[in-house]
């Protein structure tokens, strides 16, 4: 039979997405997903394992391009099973902030404003909490304290049932705090409802190769199976692409739909001449504060990601500058290949870069799927140096932080970058060789408004230029979120279903 809708990716959005459009049965739904299930995988289960899935068997591991001035090496961990990076990732959930989604409206993404876009944070199903006392590490409790000292910035005990403001705190995150079950949307739209939806199929190891086009419109996928043997699935309706700010845009440039100089660059005859595709890349690049300590933080846990401060340096948004994340465990890999040994006894801060103004991209190099898609990030490139400057500003707070009791009496001193580096050209360059990615690449087949040339998607989500197609996922964004997006890819996945519906009810796509 043929499905009325085929979702692209079993990920953090295609779950939502295609739960959703199953749960009138008259709907019928087909979810193609390139890896396995994860129904038997116990690392995806547990919130704490998260860092067992990074970089093994389910990750597509992406690497990039040399970059011009900031790290060459990032591993940008990318999930090929069932539920996506929400089985991997520490799953820091906040609502989508005014300020954000004002950019986004500004941006010419019409409909998506806070009025429009809230109502569906509260659809969302999978549970969000703040850390309860039983999971507070005491250590990260201390350095909560010197935040608030230091800084000046309020506690926080919450933060989504608020407008978002500066502050210090546990966050919260999509886990069960009994079990450490975690929120993936895998565990909380597919599982329930797989086993009695005869009108919803979930194809796992199905590996989408190229999407079908026909006089303009997409008719279907041709895909790839466990067997190895090719198949062609039509859809009756639409096909919904939900594989990520990196495969989305690469699958839609295999199908023919792209900028016409990288499809032909690329041996693939052009389908569509659509520049945005691709374009637009943002991430959140994250610098790394490394102090020898006198002992280890404990072993008390959510995910050992789970508490941080937001600082807003600039009023005229609304939006944090800079997001510190407070780790119980340095990940220093880049700080250590640097040349730069860690003793034994190390904690550390990671600040990021909230809303940076670099802009990347990522495209295809020949027609293969077998050919990884060319990444290239663009870290700190934007002319005014509004992302250095932040990241320094963000290496400057950490260490007035270090500086307040309780923290600094379980200090011994600062091992990177080290004290003798306090000027702001140095500190830049250190922290721009060493820094990481938080995994949050975004904006990459972005809204716009009608006549902008950049613009991939309108603002109910369909591709421009082709009947019959959707992208609902982060490459959707027009700017990337200041904090972690996975509460917002949720949100968009909410409502990207609701209008797919209101467009099936109005008879668009058939």
């Amino acid at each position: 039979m043929t499905p009325e809708y085929i979702v692209v990716g079993g990920g953090t959005a295609g779950c939502i997405v295609a739960a959703r459009l199953s749960e009138d049965p008259s709907v019928t739904v087909t979810l193609l997903e390139w890896g396995p299930s994860d129904a038997d995988e116990p690392r995806a289960h547990d919130i704490r394992r998260w860092a067992e899935m990074l970089e093994g068997e389910y990750d597509l591991d992406y690497r990039s391009v040399a970059q011009e001035r900031g790290n060459s090496d990032i591993r940008m961990s990318r999930m090929r099973i069932l539920g996506g990076c929400s089985t991997a990732n520490t799953m820091i959930s906040w609502k989508p902030l005014r300020g954000d989604l004002e950019e986004w409206v500004g941006l010419g993404a019409t409909g998506w404003g806070p009025e429009e876009v809230w109502p569906f944070w509260d659809r969302v199903l999978a549970p969000i909490t703040p850390i309860p006392a039983n999971d507070q590490n005491p250590y990260l409790a201390e350095v909560i304290d010197a935040a608030v000292s230091a800084l000046g910035v309020p506690r926080r005990e919450t933060w989504n049932d608020t407008e978002f403001s500066s502050g210090a705190g546990f966050f919260e995150i999509g886990y069960d705090p009994e079990t450490h079950r975690r929120s993936s949307t895998s565990h909380s739209y597919i599982e329930p409802v797989i086993a009695e939806r005869s009108n919803l199929a979930v194809e796992t190891g199905t590996r989408v190769l190229r999407l079908v086009l026909r006089d303009g419109r997409v008719v279907g996928v041709d895909t790839v199976g466990p067997d190895g043997v090719e198949r062609r699935i039509e859809a009756g309706r639409e096909v919904v692409v939900c594989c990520g700010a990196i495969d989305t845009p690469a699958l839609l440039q295999r199908s023919g739909i792209g900028p016409a100089a990288v499809l032909e660059a690329a041996g693939i005859p052009v389908e569509v001449d659509l520049a945005g595709v691709g374009e637009n890349l943002q991430d959140h690049a994250e610098g790394l504060v490394v102090w020898e300590a006198t002992e280890l933080p404990g072993d008390t846990m959510a995910t050992g990601w789970d508490a941080g401060y937001v600082v807003t340096l600039d009023d005229s948004n609304g939006l944090p500058d800079v997001s510190t994340h407070i780790p119980l465990e340095t990940w220093g890999v880049h700080v250590e290949n640097s040349g730069v040994a860690l003793p034994a006894l190390n904690v550390s801060l990671a600040p990021n870069v909230c809303k940076p103004k670099s802009r990347g991209r990522v495209w295809v190099t020949d027609p293969s799927p077998e050919t990884a898609p060319s990444i290239d990030y663009r870290y700190f490139t934007d002319p005014e140096g509004h992302d250095e400057a932040v990241l320094v500003a963000g290496i400057k707070l950490a260490r007035r932080v270090a500086a307040a009791e309780p923290f600094a009496s379980k200090l011994v001193r600062e091992v990177f970058p080290g004290p003798h580096i306090v000027d702001d050209a140095d500190i830049s360059r250190l922290a721009r060789a060493t820094h990481q990615t938080v995994y949050h690449v975004s904006g990459t087949c972005r809204m716009g408004a009608d006549g902008d040339a950049g613009a991939v998607l309108d603002s109910r989500l369909r591709v421009r230029g082709v009947e019959r197609l959707r992208v609902i996922d982060a490459s959707a964004f027009p700017t990337i979120t200041a904090l972690n997006p996975v509460g917002t890819i949720m949100t968009l996945a909410e409502r990207g279903a609701a209008l797919v519906l209101e467009d099936r009810s109005a008879g668009v796509g058939e």
